[in-house]
């Protein structure tokens, strides 16, 4: 990814955190000339191997998993908040519209989780993480019957991160009255990813 010294974020926490928040994120592969992409949500073990560990898991009928036993680099996109930013929100002219955005990529050879009992807990760890906020949360107690039928559908997999790139382009570049401006303006927003974008903004002038 293509990162100006500005809007680097190499904070390995911060990146974690980033991911785990953003947790819904597009798997690319490329083999034998064919490039592959599935959006999948992703299980970020911060506790194993220098920059963690993707866990995951794809429907045995995308043939994209086949790519994942090709003992092939892979890259895994995080999206965060982004929006369009107005020239007009400047005080210092002329200037162009651009984007703002925060982007993760962690790359990394994968391979197949076939233990069945790993895969269970990796389910129930994926559950308990998306039910943490519900009241009451829903558990995964399914027959067992039924989970095996369930099992034996999904491909699970893990990718030890042996890279990661950071990208925060949150106005840097500009002054800090055309910073200030951009936040107020997408602050203002009935758009909550904008909404979302100043606060980054905001919290990363406040720490800058």
């Amino acid at each position: 990814m293509y990162i100006p010294k500005k809007f680097a974020e190499t904070d390995i926490t911060v990146l974690h955190q980033f991911m785990s928040a953003n947790n819904f994120a597009a798997l690319v592969t490329h083999h034998d000339g064919e490039l592959l992409a599935s959006h999948l949500p992703f299980m970020v073990d911060t506790t194993r191997g220098e920059y963690g560990v993707l866990v995951a898991h794809l429907a045995r009928a995308n043939p994209q998993w086949k790519h994942l036993t090709a003992g092939s680099e892979v890259m895994v996109l995080f999206q965060g908040a982004h929006a369009y930013i107005s020239p007009s929100w400047y005080e210092e002219h002329p200037s162009v519209p651009t984007w703002n955005y925060t982007a993760v990529h962690a790359y990394g050879l994968p391979r197949l989780i076939e233990d069945e009992t790993h895969i269970r807990a990796m389910l129930h760890d994926l559950v308990d993480y998306h039910e943490q906020s519900r009241t009451p949360a829903w558990e995964l107690n399914a027959p067992d019957d039924y989970m095996q039928r369930q099992i034996k559908a999904i491909v699970a997999f893990e990718i030890p991160i042996t890279r990661l790139e950071g990208k925060y382009k949150l106005s840097q570049n500009r002054s800090e009255a055309d910073q200030q401006h951009v936040i107020d303006a997408l602050g203002s927003s009935k758009h909550p990813l904008e909404r979302q974008t100043a606060a980054l903004m905001h919290d990363r002038k406040q720490h800058s």
